[in-house]
């Protein structure tokens, strides 16, 4: 998969990203981990959720924050990280993705949480897939019932994401949603990315 380098408006901000158009209408969004922690969009849960959408036809667009490599503007503390999701969900539509249907909303830790704050707004994101939401770092008690909360994702040994706390978190967010548990990964997932894609790979298959 051959992706292309792009600019991004997001108010007087340029923000950069990785695009690869595929036909069709399907399309995915990644966000990624905490700026403040060396999160960027070449992270390896990022890469691993765009291979697996591209694999099964989903135009992909995966961007830096404000502040984050060669993206303006400086860390926005959510807030200003919202406006940047809305702005590459924009970037789809005048690309003429997703003409129908909405696009996925993948986030993975910072990026799952900035999704999550922004849900009420974002309204071309048809479902959200959550990666290790950190919900023992940063305050998930906004969140409520969403039926576009369709798929949770954490490690069996995520100190960020605790799996009885995601468990029961996830239940409360949507009782429906898929929820899947990789055995021995912690919050980053050295070595264990390949479940992430296998998980994908099935629920992409099965929806």
């Amino acid at each position: 998969m051959t992706e292309e380098a792009v600019w991004i408006k997001a108010g007087s901000l340029k923000l950069e990203g990785l695009y690869n158009e595929l036909p069709g209408d399907r399309a995915v969004l990644v966000t990624h981990p905490h700026p403040l922690y060396g999160g960027s969009m070449l992270n390896n849960v990022v890469d691993s959720v765009i291979k697996a959408y591209g694999r099964h036809g989903h135009t992909t667009l995966r961007f830096n924050f404000r502040g984050v490599g060669k993206s303006e503007g400086d860390y926005g503390e959510g807030i200003g990280e919202q406006d940047d999701v809305a702005a590459a969900l924009t970037y789809l539509l005048e690309r003429g993705k997703p003409r129908m249907g909405g696009v996925d909303l993948a986030g993975y830790s910072f990026g799952a949480w900035v999704n999550s704050l922004g849900l009420a707004r974002f309204s071309t994101a048809r479902r959200l897939i959550l990666i290790s939401p950190p919900v023992a770092f940063l305050d998930f008690s906004f969140l409520g019932p969403s039926p576009k909360i369709e798929l949770v994702i954490a490690g069996a040994c995520d100190e960020f994401a605790p799996e009885d706390q995601v468990r029961r978190m996830a239940g409360s967010w949507n009782p429906h949603a898929r929820l899947h548990i990789v055995a021995d990964a912690d919050h980053f997932y050295g070595g264990t990315t390949s479940e992430i894609e296998t998980v994908l790979d099935q629920y992409l298959c099965e929806t």
